[in-house]
């Protein structure tokens, strides 16, 4: 699957769908990012069955502002809807192999149940 250009118009359809996508904050004129780039893009070549999204921070500064992005590069990790990674800097390819096969390893259902419980504890309703 090739990287997707993440927007404010396609964010929530794809975060929310099932499955893992992994999500890299960036901006052109950003050196860390452009370093990050090509191990970014060669692991989503490695894991057609994820889908990997580009948001440029400078071309979607609502997005940025709603989730506070302070630092670029910065990747987040989502699972079935469910945020499970967000941390800035970039990673070498082994720690993004590494974390890509610990979000893979996780059971789903364990986490679902927790953040139910989160919820609940915080007096929130459950999402829809």
């Amino acid at each position: 699957m090739a990287t997707l250009e993440i927007t404010k118009d396609n964010f929530k359809e794809t975060v929310g769908k099932d499955g893992i996508v992994v999500l890299d904050w960036w901006a052109t004129w950003c050196g860390p990012c452009r370093a990050f780039a090509p191990v970014f893009e060669k692991t989503s070549e490695l894991h057609k069955d994820i889908a990997f999204g580009k948001i440029d921070t400078d071309a979607q500064p609502d997005l940025s502002g709603a989730f506070q992005i302070r630092s670029i590069p910065t990747l987040m990790v989502f699972r079935d809807g469910i945020l499970l990674f967000e941390q800035p800097g970039a990673l070498p390819q082994a720690a993004l192999e590494d974390l890509i096969k610990q979000v893979r390893a996780l059971n789903m259902d364990d986490v679902k149940r927790e953040v139910e419980e989160q919820r609940k504890a915080k007096g929130s309703a459950p999402e829809a």
